[in-house]
């Protein structure tokens, strides 16, 4: 039987104790049908729903947001063939990636600043949220996930969204903010899989370092009485709550709690900051973490 590779099974069954740990192993094993973001930039959700159906494709709805559908009865492939596809009318994305922008919840005269942006979910997702309107700044420092990123947004009909090819720890401080999205580069360790189980100490130990650092620059360029969002596919405290806890006091951030009840259909794991959120890995959500937090 697959298990978990044995430095990140450690890890869990430290944090979370064996019978925990094990619970998440066997979420790391489901097989995730499909999930789709309706693009409402280019199609209402009844229009995307009638050309599924039309396609003989089955699918239900998501209750984190009304443009979430989960596809019963098809793969990849085959959504890539649609219209509906390839016109950017729809984004393949997991349910616990669309989590960070509900969040943020970016108004129609934000400037919003996504830290890590390719290939562009997250980044479409708050364009489509605020109707094109926000001005949104896209960092991305690869040059070749820069050109997937400009693909994407083009695709989706993003016209507001200006990507820079940066370091964004590099950015000019005289950079400011209203909203701030940094889904954190991270070990992956809610996420993996027999497909995909790579995970080191190296990885991890680099992820904290970093994590940390974007932190630090994310806080310095939001403007005071704004919000953030830090999230991160991982379900491991040291790049979670250990980071929030390292960096806010110090860079002038504070936890805006997450309700219990919102997201109530997203399993959650325990967490050792109150207001925070960590996704349980299971039949539909991949793990992940998420915190909201304002600039004192």
């Amino acid at each position: 039987m697959w298990e978990a590779p044995e430095y990140l099974g450690n890890l869990l069954a430290e944090q979370y104790g064996s019978a925990l740990a094990e619970e998440i192993c066997g979420g790391f094993l489901c097989r995730r049908p499909v999930t789709l973001r309706v693009n409402t930039l280019k199609c209402s959700v009844p229009e995307a729903e009638g050309a599924l159906k039309s396609a003989g494709i089955d699918f239900s709805h998501s209750g984190i947001c009304p443009e979430a559908l989960i596809i019963n009865s098809a793969r990849e492939d085959s959504l890539r063939s649609l219209s509906l596809y390839s016109e950017g009318k729809i984004y393949l994305q997991s349910l616990s990636s669309m989590l960070p922008p509900l969040l943020l919840n970016p108004s129609p005269n934000d400037s919003v600043l996504d830290m890590a942006a390719a290939p562009g979910g997250k980044t479409t997702q708050m364009a489509a949220m605020t109707g094109g309107a926000a001005a949104i700044t896209a960092c991305e420092k690869n040059k070749v996930r820069a050109e997937r990123l400009r693909y994407n947004l083009q695709r989706q009909g993003c016209g507001r969204v200006s990507v820079m090819v940066c370091d964004v720890r590099r950015l000019d401080s005289r950079f400011s903010f209203d909203k701030i999205l940094l889904d954190a580069p991270c070990s992956g360790s809610g996420t993996v899989s027999e497909e995909h189980c790579e995970f080191t100490a190296e990885l991890y130990d680099r992820s904290c370092r970093l994590q940390a650092e974007l932190l630090k620059k994310a806080l310095s360029l939001l403007m005071p009485g704004k919000r953030a969002v830090y999230s991160t596919c991982s379900i491991l405290r040291g790049e979670n709550e250990e980071i929030l806890k390292s960096v806010l006091p110090s860079a002038g951030g504070r936890i805006i709690p997450i309700p219990e009840g919102a997201f109530p259909e997203v399993p959650r794991l325990p967490t050792e900051m109150s207001g925070t959120l960590c996704v349980k890995p299971s039949r539909l959500f991949e793990g992940f973490f998420v915190a909201h937090i304002e600039k004192i």
